[in-house]
C-alpha cells in the first residue's frame, strides 16, 4: 500500500498531539494523587460525590418499563387540560379583575401564560430527552444529582399531597353550596373542632373523594384516564357556553368606565356628604384601571392558574410514543388552558362591570344580564372542573413516590407494583396521606408551601435544559454490537477526536480569551464554565428578587445605593447570559428542544425565583420544618439505599481491578471516559408496547 506525504504527516500531527495529551494527562494524574495523598480528605471527598452522583439510564431500555403503556396522546391533553384547568376559572377570573386588573385581565392571562410556556417548553424538551417516571424529580437526578434531585422530589411529594387536600375541600365546599350548606351545618354542630391550625371541622365528604380516586388510580390508569376525558369533555363544553353567552349578552362599556363614575360610586360607598377629595377605590377606570402594575400583579397571581401541566411529565413509562407525546401534551394543553382562561375573563368582565364581580363571579353574572337558571350549568362544569383537577393531583403524587422509592432513596414497598401494572402501593400511601390532611388541617395557611415545590421544580427543570445543552457529548442510546457499525463509529471519532484534543490541549488552563472565544465544539471546560456561569446566574436572580421585592421603596425613590445595586444586578445578570450564549452547544437533535437557549431558560429562572421571594415568612419557616424532615429520611435512609451508590460502587471495585491494565495501555485510559460520555445519561428511542 502506498502512503501519500499528506497522510503521513497528518498522523505525525496526531502523534504528537496524543503524546502531548497524554503527557499532560499522566502530570496532572500524579500532581492530583499526591495532593490527595496528602490531604486526609477521603471521607469527605466520599460524602460529596454521594451527593452530586448522578442517575445513569443507559443501559435501561424503554421497552422494559413494568408500568403499563396504556395512554394515548389525548389522554395527555385531557390529563394537563383538565389538572390546569381547574376551579380557577370559575372563581379567580373574578378576584383578579376586581381587585388588581380590571378588564385589562385578558392582558394578565397572556403575560402569565408567557411566563409559563417557558416552563412548559423546559419539562417538553426533558421529556423528549428522557421519557421516563418522575418528572422534575427524575430531570434533576440526572442532570444536577441527587441531592437536589431528592430536595426536588421531596417538595414535589409536598406540593401534589397540599394541591390533592385541598381541591378535595374545595369539591365538598362547592357541594355544600348546592345542598344549601347542609352538610357543613351538620359537620359544626356534631364534629366542631376547636384546635389552632387545624380545620373547622372534619371533612369525610373529602376523605370519600380523595380515597374514591386512589382506588380508581390503583385499580388502572386506563380506566381513570376514561373518566377524566368525560369530565374534561363536559368542562370545556360548560367554558364554551360562558364565553358565546359572555359575547352575545356583554356590552363593551364596561370596558369604557369612566374614573368620574367610579368617583361617584365611591362616594355612595363610603356614604360621604361631598365628592370632593375622593379617591376611587375601584381604580382609574377604562381598559386598565389599576395601572399596568396591577395588571402585572394580576399576572403574578394568574401564574398560578396555569400550575398543573407538569403532571404529563410523570407519565414517560405509561404512555405510547412518549418523545412526541410528552411534548404536543404540553405545549398544547397550555395553549387550551390560556384560551380558555382568556375567553372566559374577556366574557365576564364584558357581562358585568368588573368592581361588582365577587368570589362566585359567573353565577353573579349570569344573574346580572338575566340569564339566573345557567348558574346550574356553571354549577355543574364547576364540578367537573374540580373533579379532574383532583384527579390531576392524585396522579402524579404516586409516580414520583413511585420512581424515588425504586431509585432507592425512599422506602422501598412503595416500587411495588399491582398485577395490572400500577403502582398501587404508591397510591394508596398517597391517597391515604392526602385524605389525612384533607380531613383534619386548615390548609389556607399550607396553600402557599404548595408554590414553593412547584417553583422549585420549574427552576430547577430551566437550570438542567441550560447545562444540559453546553455538555460535549450527548449520545441516548447504547447501540447494538457489530463490526461494521464500531469501525463506523471508529473512523468518526478518528475525525472528530482531532479537534477535541487540540482543544484540551489549548484550554488546559482557564483564560478570558477562552471564555470569550471558546472553541466550535463543546468541552469538559466549557460544560464546566456554563455550570458556573449558571450558578452565577440563579444567585444574581436572587439578589435582584430580594432588592425589587424588598427595597422597591428605595429604588422608587431614586435612592443612589439601590439604583446603583440595581444596575449592577441587571448588567452581571445580562452579560452571564451573554456569556453562557458565547459557549458551545451540543449539536444533538431530539425530538423537541426549548428555542432560544439560554435566554428563554434564564427568564424562566427569573421569573419562578422573584415570585418564590413574593412568599411570606411563615411559608419559608414551615418550608424549613418540611425540609428538616426530608434530610432526615435521605441521610439516614436515602443515601445508604440509593440504587447509583449501589451502581457507583461496583464501578469503583472494577476500576480498581483493571488499573494496571489502564497503566499499560494509555490509549485506553483516554477513550474510556470518551466512550463513557457518548453512552450519556439518557435514552432515545424505544418500541411502544401496550399492557
Amino acid at each position: 500500500m502506498v502512503v501519500s506525504p499528506e497522510s503521513l504527516n497528518r498522523a505525525q500531527v496526531m502523534n504528537h498531539i496524543r503524546s502531548a495529551l497524554f503527557s499532560g494527562l499522566h502530570e496532572n494524574k500524579t500532581c492530583n494523587s499526591s495532593t490527595f495523598t496528602m490531604l486526609p480528605c477521603g471521607p469527605a471527598l466520599s460524602f460529596v460525590r454521594c451527593l452530586v452522583r448522578k442517575k445513569n439510564v443507559s443501559g435501561e431500555s424503554l421497552e422494559d418499563s413494568k408500568l403499563c403503556r396504556c395512554l394515548s396522546t389525548m389522554d395527555l391533553l385531557a390529563l394537563g387540560v383538565g389538572s390546569t384547568l381547574g376551579a380557577g376559572v370559575y372563581v379567580l377570573t373574578g378576584e383578579v379583575a376586581k381587585s388588581e386588573s380590571g378588564p385589562s385581565i385578558v392582558v394578565s392571562f397572556l403575560i402569565a401564560a408567557l411566563a409559563s410556556v417557558m416552563a412548559g417548553l423546559c419539562y417538553a424538551e426533558f421529556g423528549a430527552r428522557v421519557p421516563k417516571t418522575g418528572s422534575a424529580y427524575l430531570y434533576t437526578y440526572v442532570t444536577v444529582g441527587e441531592l437536589w434531585a431528592f430536595i426536588t422530589g421531596w417538595n414535589l411529594i409536598l406540593a401534589y399531597v397540599i394541591g390533592t387536600s385541598s381541591v378535595a375541600r374545595a369539591w365538598s365546599s362547592t357541594f355544600d353550596e348546592l345542598l344549601g350548606k347542609q352538610i357543613s351545618h351538620i359537620f359544626r354542630t356534631y364534629f366542631k373542632i376547636n384546635y389552632s391550625g387545624l380545620a373547622e371541622y372534619p371533612d369525610f365528604f373529602a376523605v370519600f373523594l380523595v380515597l374514591l380516586l386512589a382506588g380508581l388510580l390503583s385499580f388502572g390508569v386506563k380506566e381513570s384516564a376514561r373518566v377524566n376525558k368525560i369530565f374534561t369533555a363536559i368542562n370545556i363544553l360548560v367554558l364554551l357556553f360562558v364565553m358565546i353567552s359572555g359575547f352575545v349578552k356583554g356590552d363593551a362599556d364596561n370596558w369604557k368606565i369612566s374614573e368620574e363614575y367610579l368617583i361617584n360610586l365611591t362616594a355612595v360607598t363610603k356614604n360621604c356628604s361631598s365628592y370632593e377629595n375622593v379617591t376611587s377605590i375601584y381604580g382609574s377606570g377604562g381598559f386598565m384601571p389599576y395601572g399596568f402594575s396591577g395588571t402585572l400583579a394580576g399576572a403574578a397571581t394568574c401564574f398560578y392558574a396555569f400550575v398543573g401541566f407538569d403532571c404529563i411529565a410523570t407519565t414517560g413509562e405509561e404512555v405510547k410514543n412518549p418523545q412526541k407525546a410528552i411534548p404536543f401534551g404540553i405545549v398544547v394543553s397550555l395553549l387550551v388552558c390560556f384560551l380558555a382562561y382568556f375567553g372566559v375573563s374577556a366574557a365576564l368582565t364584558l357581562m358585568m362591570p368588573y368592581y361588582l364581580l365577587d368570589e362566585n363571579p359567573l353565577p353573579a353574572a349570569f344573574e346580572y344580564v338575566g340569564w339566573g337558571p345557567a348558574k346550574y350549568v356553571v354549577a355543574a362544569g364547576s364540578l367537573c372542573a374540580l373533579s379532574t383537577s383532583l384527579l390531576g393531583s392524585v396522579f402524579p403524587l404516586p409516580r414520583i413516590l413511585f420512581a424515588m422509592a425504586r431509585d432507592g432513596l425512599l422506602f422501598s414497598f412503595l416500587a411495588k407494583l399491582s398485577k395490572r401494572q400500577a403502582p398501587v402501593y404508591a397510591t394508596l400511601t398517597a391517597g391515604v396521606i392526602s385524605a389525612i390532611m384533607a380531613f383534619l388541617f386548615d390548609l389556607k395557611a399550607l396553600v402557599d408551601m404548595m408554590s414553593v415545590g412547584t417553583l422549585l421544580a420549574y427552576s430547577l427543570v430551566a437550570t438542567c435544559v441550560l447545562i444540559l445543552r453546553y455538555q460535549p457529548s450527548l449520545s441516548y442510546e447504547q447501540p447494538k454490537y457489530s463490526p461494521e457499525k464500531a469501525a463506523l463509529a471508529a473512523s468518526e471519532r478518528e475525525s472528530a477526536v482531532s479537534e477535541s484534543q487540540i482543544n484540551m490541549i489549548q484550554e488546559k488552563h482557564f483564560s478570558l480569551q477562552a471564555l470569550i472565544n471558546p472553541s466550535s465544539l463543546p468541552t469538559e471546560q466549557t460544560a464546566t464554565t456554563v455550570s458556573f456561569l449558571v450558578g452565577l446566574l440563579a444567585c444574581l436572580v436572587c439578589g435582584l428578587s430580594v432588592l425589587t421585592t424588598y427595597m422597591n421603596h428605595s429604588i422608587a425613590n431614586l435612592e443612589l445605593w439601590s439604583i446603583g445595586l440595581l444596575a449592577g444586578f441587571m448588567t452581571s445578570f445580562i452579560v452571564t447570559i451573554l456569556l453562557i450564549q458565547r459557549q458551545p452547544q451540543n449539536r444533538h437533535k431530539v425530538a423537541f428542544m426549548v428555542p432560544l437557549v439560554p435566554f428563554l431558560p434564564s427568564l424562566s429562572i427569573l421569573v419562578n425565583i422573584y415570585l418564590m421571594v413574593q412568599l411570606s415568612g411563615d411559608t419559608w419557616i414551615r418550608f424549613s420544618l418540611w425540609m428538616a424532615l426530608g434530610f432526615l429520611i435521605y441521610f439516614a435512609y436515602g443515601i445508604r439505599h440509593s440504587l447509583e451508590g449501589h451502581r457507583s460502587n461496583g464501578d469503583d471495585e472494577s476500576c480498581s481491578e483493571n488499573s494496571g491494565l489502564q497503566e499499560k495501555n494509555p490509549v485506553e485510559e483516554v477513550d474510556e471516559p470518551e466512550n463513557a460520555n457518548e453512552s450519556d445519561q439518557f435514552l432515545a428511542h424505544e418500541r411502544t408496547s401496550e399492557c
